[in-house]
Order: structure tokens, then C-alpha cells, then sequence
């Protein structure tokens, strides 16, 4: 083992306290959580527009019925039950039996292709002609849990690797001086399921998402303590990582012992890249009021779209961006005071992140998502509510190679299921794993003996998203 010499190292406990005194990326391998560089699976790749990813992810269910998929018959219907013709519906409160709930939003539509859309997201709505609508997706999950789990990982509970972790050990990173993955939230609250939503399950710690602040600096702990040289601070850095390898020798089936070893590597390298990458100060007054970030109800999610714009800028493989993290689009009650709020704070950062990749000519290489766990029920819940719905629900893609100005599949005429063309999680994951040039049947990792996919052998590419 390489030794290093320091002034007056008297015994091991002074040492690791000096060494976590004067090392700033120590703390910041505390906040990556075991995560570092992934080295990409290096398998065959089709030729595609799609480079990274930015999923906008609305934590708690966003109503389809009320922002995207414009169904007349139920205003016609509401206040009535649901006709017999409908198979029952099984749903998370037993609100089933309830009546219809009118849906009051002003509906036009936009674009050449006339997609429907609300006045909840008229400022989304400029980019119709982006925008590849997909009316019939479907999930098993009818809670929270189970729902956001399985929209991230493909199942019901928690253990399996997650969407970004999947294109993390498929793809890699394009830049190995940050993470492949990136998740921020837009409060501290935590999203239901933890960190497990972002985790690489049961494949090497070094693919899990890495979750950067949503207050002040995104990166906490990045710079050195005044004082520390950053020759000295390498010469602490190899002597850990000689202990640890030493330590790991023997333990080789620890991932997150290595994936530790390597944050401390990644987290030293960020030092160097990150802060250019995430200054946002380097932005004109007029990209940050194109964001919203000038108001106060829009400037969070502003922020965190414009990060995410300079995190794929940078070579970031996978971005997450959580709007309503707690479960906060949840609509039991009250959905106008709920959804009016929460979509007036992510429809201008939306469209202000779909103007900004395209005037830079990073749309067609950048998939952006928009989506939750599942929809909301025709049915009301206490009066002026919607209960959850993964029967048949909404969500839509931009950029990336796919076909916008048009919707695919559709629900029943009262949006309680998906009939046509229906997109089950799987088939989501599988067609975003295509879309950035991967085959989800090869994409494996073997676990115990198991060769495992992330859509444990059931999802299908829907490859009518694809532009000509």
C-alpha cells in the first residue's frame, strides 16, 4: 500500500479528523449517498436524436381530465353516476359510486395538429406542435407507493432500479466530472418512497441518482475550508482511497464500499466542473424571467428546470425534476385550489424550458417528460375532488426524436380507461430505454442468477412516437 507523508499524522483518529476537517468533498460524498460515475454497458446503440433526459415528474397524480384530455361527455354527465356500461372501478378511497365531477376549465385548442388543452397549461400550450400526447397510459399502482415506485422503477415496491439507473448503466455519462443522474426537488419535503425512487436496486450502488438541493446552493459542501490547498487535499484523497481499496480487497461484493471510493473521486473532480455548471448566476435577467424565476410562485421550479438545461448542457445523462414533493398534487379535495396553484408554479418554467432547448438547438437531443404516478377519476371525492386513477391516464413527451403536434391512444369517452393503443409503465420505460437508442430486451443485469430488465420482461417500444 502507497504511503503519503503529512506533518505530525500522531495517530489514525487525528488523521480522519484532519482528513474531514480540511476535505470539503467528503461532505459531499455524504450528500451523493454512495453515488459516483457509472461506465456505460457499452451496448450496441441505434442511431438517435435522444442524448439525455429531463423528466418532469409531478408528484401525486396530476387530473388528465382537467389539463389534457378534454372529455365533453362528462360535463354532459356530471352530477350523475357512472353508466352501467362502465366496468366498476376499483379506486384508493372507494369513491367508485360517487357522482360525475364537472371538469371547469376552458378548453382550446392549439397548433397545426389542434391538440386540446386546458387553460391550466395555456403557456405549455405555445409548444403544441412539440408536444407527443400519450392519452392511454396505465400503471398497477393505485397508492401513492406504489404508483410513484412503479412509475420509477417498473414495480410495485420498492428494490428494484430505477429508470435512471437503467440509463445510467446503459449509457454512462458524457461528461465523468458529474453524475450520469441527477434529482432535484422542489422542497425539502420528501417524496413518497425516499430515495428509493432515484436507487440503483440491486445493481451497483455507483448508478443511483444523486440528489442535488433545492434551496441556495445545489451542491452543499462543494468548496474547500479556507486554508486547504488543493494539492493537499488530492494527497488526503489517495491516501483514503488506498485504505479503502485495501479494506475492499476481500469485500468485492460491497458495491457501496466501491461506490463510495469513487464518490470521493467524482466529488473532487466536481469541484473543478460543477460550479460552472451550476451557477446560475451566469444566466441573462431575460433567461431567468423566460423561466418564471422573477416570481415568487414560479421562481422554484424555474430554477430547477434552468439547472436541469445546464446539467444535459454539461453531459448529464438523466435529470429528474419533482414538482409537489410530499404528494402535494394530490386532489382528493379541493382540486381547483390545488391544481390551480401547482400548475401556474411548473407551466411557465415548462414552457420556458422548452423555448430555451429549442433556441439552442438541444431539443432534438433532449427528452423531456411530463407526468405523475397515475390520473384522477371521473368520479368526484367529497364534493369537488378526484380520487387516483392508474386505469387510464396522461402524460406526454417533447423533444428527443419523437413526433409532437399529436396525441396517441386515448381513453373512454369519460376518461376512466385507457382503450386505445394502452401504455402500461412498462411499455413507458421501454419506449423512452428506445428513444435513447437502447433495446430493453438486452439491457440486463444479472441478479442472482436472473437476468433481469427493467420491464421484467412484459413492456413494449411504442415506436409510433418516433419522427419521420
Amino acid at each position: 500500500m502507497p504511503c503519503h507523508r503529512y506533518d505530525h499524522p500522531h495517530s489514525r483518529r487525528d488523521f480522519l479528523q484532519s482528513a474531514g476537517g480540511g476535505f470539503g468533498a467528503v461532505a459531499l460524498a455524504a450528500l451523493l449517498g454512495n453515488t459516483a460515475q457509472a461506465a456505460p454497458l457499452k451496448l450496441p446503440r441505434r442511431a438517435v436524436k435522444a442524448k439525455s433526459v429531463i423528466f418532469l415528474f409531478m408528484e401525486g397524480g396530476p387530473s388528465h381530465l382537467d389539463t389534457f384530455d378534454y372529455k365533453p361527455l362528462l360535463n354532459q354527465l356530471a352530477g350523475q353516476s357512472l353508466p352501467s356500461s362502465f366496468k366498476p372501478p376499483l379506486t384508493a378511497a372507494g369513491e367508485g359510486k360517487s357522482p360525475l365531477l364537472a371538469c371547469q376549465r376552458t378548453w382550446k385548442q392549439y397548433g397545426q395538429g389542434g391538440l386540446w388543452i386546458s387553460d391550466w397549461f395555456s403557456e405549455v400550450a405555445r409548444h403544441a406542435d412539440d408536444l407527443a400526447v400519450i392519452r392511454s397510459c396505465a400503471s398497477s399502482g393505485i397508492n401513492h407507493a406504489g404508483g410513484v415506485c412503479s412509475m420509477n422503477t417498473g414495480a410495485l415496491f420498492g428494490g428494484r432500479p430505477s429508470l435512471g439507473a437503467w440509463a445510467s448503466y446503459g449509457l454512462g455519462t458524457e461528461n465523468q466530472n458529474l453524475p450520469a443522474f441527477v434529482v432535484i426537488k422542489d422542497s425539502e419535503s420528501s417524496v413518497v418512497n425516499g430515495v428509493r425512487n432515484w436507487g440503483s436496486g440491486f445493481m451497483p450502488a455507483v448508478y443511483q441518482g444523486v440528489e442535488f438541493s433545492s434551496e441556495g446552493t445545489p451542491i452543499k459542501f462543494l468548496d474547500n475550508p479556507e486554508g486547504v490547498d488543493r494539492q493537499r487535499q488530492r494527497d488526503k484523497l489517495d491516501f483514503l482511497g488506498a485504505l479503502n481499496r485495501d479494506f475492499n480487497a476481500s469485500r468485492a461484493s460491497n458495491t457501496e464500499l466501491d461506490a463510495r471510493i469513487k464518490g470521493f473521486e467524482l466529488a473532487y473532480q466536481m469541484q473543478a466542473e460543477a460550479p460552472g455548471a451550476v451557477d446560475l448566476r451566469q444566466e441573462s435577467k431575460a433567461t431567468r424571467q423566460l423561466y418564471g424565476m422573477d416570481d415568487k410562485a414560479t421562481a422554484t421550479f424555474g430554477r430547477n428546470c434552468l439547472l436541469a438545461r445546464r446539467l444535459v448542457e454539461s453531459g448529464v445523462r438523466f435529470v429528474q425534476l419533482y414538482s409537489g414533493a410530499g404528494s402535494k398534487w394530490d386532489s382528493h379535495s379541493g382540486i381547483e385550489t390545488n391544481h390551480s396553484k401547482l400548475c401556474h408554479s411548473v407551466d411557465k418554467p415548462i414552457a420556458g424550458l422548452l423555448t430555451d432547448l429549442k433556441s439552442r438547438g438541444m431539443l432534438e437531443e433532449t427528452l423531456v417528460i411530463w407526468g405523475g404516478e397515475f390520473g384522477r377519476t371521473p368520479m368526484s371525492e367529497k364534493g369537488d375532488g378526484r380520487d387516483h386513477n392508474p386505469t387510464g391516464f396522461t402524460m406526454w413527451m417533447a423533444g428527443g426524436g419523437v413526433q409532437g403536434g399529436r396525441t396517441y391512444g386515448s381513453t373512454d369517452e369519460l376518461g376512466l380507461y385507457a382503450e386505445e393503443d394502452r401504455l402500461h409503465v412498462h411499455d413507458l420505460h421501454a419506449t423512452i430505454l428506445y428513444l435513447l437508442g437502447l433495446d430493453h430486451t438486452q439491457l440486463i443485469y444479472s441478479y442472482k442468477g436472473r437476468p433481469e430488465r427493467i420491464d421484467q420482461n412484459e413492456g413494449h417500444p411504442y415506436t409510433r412516437l418516433l419522427s419521420a
